[in-house]
């Protein structure tokens, strides 16, 4: 646990010192996003990103497929 961790979960510094306080929750919340990225991270972090593209899209794209589907199969 380094100084600014420390800092930041003592009592008496966020009373009397709101900057240092600040800075070091900061940095104790930029050693906890590190440590929770695994050697998976860019393979979750892009199956979000197209998640949350077709999400809203699916009906459509499955409307439009139905559709194509029964223009094929009429034809």
């Amino acid at each position: 646990m380094t100084s600014l961790e420390i800092m930041a979960d003592s009592p008496s510094a966020r009373a009397n010192d709101f900057v240092s306080t600040d800075a070091a929750q900061l940095a104790s919340h930029m050693s906890h996003c590190a440590s929770s990225r695994s050697r998976f991270f860019d393979l979750y972090a892009a199956a979000e990103f197209l998640h949350a593209l077709a999400r809203p899209r699916i009906v459509t794209v499955m409307v439009l497929a139905a559709m194509g589907l029964s223009l094929i199969v009429v034809a």
